[in-house]
């Protein structure tokens, strides 16, 4: 069968992907940047991408109109935009029009479980979007779910920061709300067993693991899992805003997103029946098994896909691509290259690099420039690296971002989304047996000039001592 994967540089999409390809679809993967997608070696003759934003109905003839079934898998959680809800619903009436012109027989949403009177806006332009799709002339299946537990998911990490930093925790009183957390697994398995499965033809589901928990209880589990032990005490004195803040500097969360988790973790999201799992024959596993998968895969190196390479992490507004060739007019440029010993050895040095290996030297300077980002509303460099020794196009790299990655080639470019007064690169090439490194900022005014000269004199050891060590 032709399936169409929208999302599918996405937390799930990415997960989902796989699955489909080894059910034996014919996978139309949509992204609004090829740029920004890997695709594996494996997958190569088994997926078509195409470049489609349904905000942009020029770009919807791109989707065939021989596709079998589709995903809707496109949120906007953590977007800037006050009235994202009104992006999200354009969005999903573009997809419904398109869609109504090929030969599509079911779409799945996931959503999240909306069965509250009292929704947040985000819960709330959830259910808009299911309207929206129930209106086309397709069978609409929507999962709705409420936290999903796996490596690299937004709540696990907010829960794993949490937990592992804070001893004693002061939190706010929506710790108490009771809410139903599922796994990953178990979510891509209602996925794919729902697709082209006539028991779920316009219906939508609740789905859920088999324990009703308040948040607290779940930071607890993980304390649990850990051997860790944690005291947590609620206190009612901490407004929303208060209690974003304290999200966004404790766990390696944005600021967009902190705020609209607390708006959702307000809203108890409870399963109001599992139905479901007879239907497919799904049998959700417990939170504390959940949480033992998922730390297995952070512990080997394994995880699959992190919320945290989805642009709306850092300061992307606007496609990777746009930023792929490094200017070189108006611009500082500090330029190295070192003869390498061992080709091999450096490349695999520079795929390393940031995260939890660091910078290879003055790694004290990189968290301070972080930690003053974060101070001043940025993304700082508490986003890590999703794997330790594999890095690709789109990927988030503390607080850069992957614009480029070739290993074959021994080409790597960053580019900077902390908050500057300017643009900023950071360039590793190999040329024959010559390692050329680069960093180039092009100076928004006085400040960018002023911002430049500032840093100029830690240039000197950071990048020479950077360089040194990509070398031996």
């Amino acid at each position: 069968m032709k399936i169409l994967l929208t999302g599918a540089t996405g937390y799930i999409g990415k997960r989902l992907l796989p699955i489909l390809v080894s059910q034996g679809h014919e996978v139309i993967c949509c992204v609004r940047d090829k740029n920004r997608f890997y695709t594996p070696k494996e997958f190569i003759n088994k997926i078509n991408i195409i470049e489609v934003d349904f905000l942009k109905t020029e770009t919807l003839d791109a989707i065939p109109e021989d596709i079998d079934g589709a995903y809707y898998l496109i949120h906007s959680m953590s977007s800037s935009a006050d009235n994202f809800d009104e992006f999200e619903r354009i969005s999903a009436e573009n997809f419904v029009q398109r869609l109504n012109q090929t030969r599509v027989k079911q779409v799945i949403y996931l959503s999240g479980i909306v069965n509250d009177k009292s929704l947040s806006k985000h819960l709330s332009s959830r259910k808009k979007v299911e309207d929206v799709l129930n209106t086309g002339n397709f069978a609409t299946t929507t999962l709705r779910a409420g936290i999903i537990v796996g490596s690299g998911s937004a709540s696990f990490e907010i829960i794993r920061d949490l937990v592992n930093k804070l001893p004693i925790m002061i939190t706010p009183r929506w710790l108490n709300t009771k809410c139903q957390p599922i796994a990953i697994p178990d979510v891509l398995e209602f996925l794919s067993k729902s697709l082209l499965n006539h028991v779920t033809y316009g219906k939508s589901f609740d789905i859920g693991g088999p324990d009703i928990l308040t948040y607290k209880e779940m930071l607890l589990g993980f304390a649990k899992a850990k051997n860790l032990k944690r005291w947590i005490y609620t206190v009612p004195i901490m407004t929303p805003k208060l209690s974003s803040y304290w999200l966004y500097f404790v766990t390696s969360t944005s600021y967009r997103l902190a705020s609209a988790l607390v708006s959702s973790m307000k809203v108890e999201v409870i399963c109001r029946d599992n139905k479901i799992n007879d239907l497919l024959g799904v049998k959700p596993m417990s939170y504390e098994k959940a949480l033992s998968r998922a730390l297995i895969k952070v512990d080997e190196d394994k995880v699959a896909s992190s919320w945290k390479d989805s642009l709306v992490s850092g300061r992307f507004n606007s496609n990777i691509s746009k930023f792929l060739k490094v200017p070189k007019k108006d611009c500082f440029i500090d330029r190295r290259k070192k003869e390498i010993e061992n080709r091999a050895f450096t490349i695999d040095r520079i795929w390393s690099i940031g995260g939890e290996t660091g910078w290879y030297y003055g790694d004290w300077l990189w968290n301070l420039r972080g930690f003053i980002d974060q101070l001043c509303g940025g993304v700082g460099s508490r986003r890590g690296r999703t794997n330790k020794h594999e890095i690709h196009s789109g990927d988030a790299l503390d607080f850069w971002r992957v614009l480029y990655a070739n290993k074959e080639e021994g080409k790597l470019v960053l580019y900077a989304e902390m908050k500057l007064p300017g643009e900023a690169w950071l360039e590793f090439k190999i040329i024959n047996n010559t390692l050329y490194q680069s960093a180039t900022f092009k100076p928004d005014g006085f400040l960018g000039h002023l911002y430049w000269y500032s840093v100029l004199p830690f240039h000197g050891f950071i990048f020479q001592g950077m360089l040194n060590k990509l070398i031996k």
